[in-house]
């Protein structure tokens, strides 16, 4: 029954006369357990190693109890198998590494898979994002793929999907650009992730779209930012460049917070949210469509703001609102 644990029915046998019987001398626990002194001598010194009998006095034993010996016992069988399948792991994917490098010597082409159709795509796409478990690195830009049902996505689709990958543990990096906070509410959405745990900066454009998922694999739309084609970029020198090209871009891009008050007199929910959307550079049509005003109500709070800030340009009030510590 024990012997998950490494201890053999010989052992066990033994280990269950003195459960039974208590402290004996070895004759003792050989009598009761019906086996010769020799190998009852042999089996409480295997029993002693493993925590489960102690000695007592010169040839006397007696048992730790199963609760504390064997809960012992099994914890350390689960971290020495935890350990053992962490190194299996890391040999699976140092093989895995040896045979797609060898797979690239004598075919360059495996290091990346090109795939037409928009159902092909979707489907790898898909199953790229249900393997996610470290890292997912992203230049967000338009235009945006459908859903299946042809149906847009939506904000609190985004913030399901993206909160989940924060509850894993997942580091999800995104850079956006202003023409991303064209969907009514996503910069608002993309301010509630930041406080939840993504990492989101915005730089004024982008050059096309990517996905890096584990720092293993890259997804780059092939014509026209669309999902029509997809490059699927395998560990390669390739894959080390495009990380190498979002690190820069990263570098770069001007971080996306949210901006709270310091003062009793501090910005409204509002106007911190009209304050990130300026230094993000998004239009006043943008703006409104975030804010889900006309354009002209969107830049009628605009200038109301400035005149609470004093100021007669946007780029004055930027500069007041930083000195205010309201962004």
């Amino acid at each position: 029954m024990l012997g998950a644990l490494g201890i053999s029915d010989f052992d066990e046998r033994i280990y269950r006369a003195l459960l039974a019987h208590g402290e004996m001398t070895t004759q003792e626990t050989a009598e009761r357990a019906d086996v010769s002194p020799g190998g009852a001598l042999r089996a409480l010194a295997r029993l002693a190693e493993l925590g489960l009998v102690r000695g007592t006095s010169r040839d006397r034993h007696q048992p730790v109890r199963p609760e504390e010996a064997l809960t012992a016992l099994l914890n350390r069988r689960r971290l020495e198998a935890e350990s053992a399948f962490d190194k299996v792991r890391s040999a699976v994917e140092d093989l895995k590494q040896e045979y797609r490098a060898g797979r690239l010597r004598t075919d360059p082409g495996n290091l990346v898979e090109v795939l037409s159709g928009r159902d092909v795509v979707m489907e790898r796409m898909d199953e790229l994002r249900r393997t996610i478990s470290t890292h997912l690195w992203v230049l967000d830009k338009p235009p945006y793929v459908e859903r299946v049902d042809g149906d847009p996505h939506s904000n609190d689709e985004e913030k399901a999907q993206t909160t989940e990958w924060l509850r894993r543990g997942v580091e999800v990096r995104s850079i956006y650009c202003p023409e991303a906070m064209e969907r009514p509410g996503r910069f608002d959405t993309v301010l509630e992730l930041t406080e939840l745990g993504e990492n989101a900066r915005l730089l004024p454009r982008l050059p096309f779209k990517l996905h890096i998922v584990d720092r293993k694999v890259a997804l780059v739309p092939l014509i026209g930012g669309g999902y029509d084609g997809l490059a699927v970029v395998h560990p390669s020198g390739l894959l080390d460049a495009l990380i190498e090209l979002f690190e820069a871009y990263w570098a770069r891009a001007e971080p996306i917070r949210a901006a709270t008050a310091s003062r009793n007199d501090g910005p409204s929910r509002e106007e911190v949210l009209l304050l990130s959307m300026l230094k993000a550079g998004l239009k006043d049509q943008a703006i409104a469509r975030q804010l889900g005003y006309s354009p002209r109500t969107a830049t009628r709070k605009i200038a109301a703001l400035m005149t609470r800030l004093g100021a007669s340009t946007r780029f004055q009030a930027g500069v007041e609102a930083t000195a205010r510590r309201w962004i």
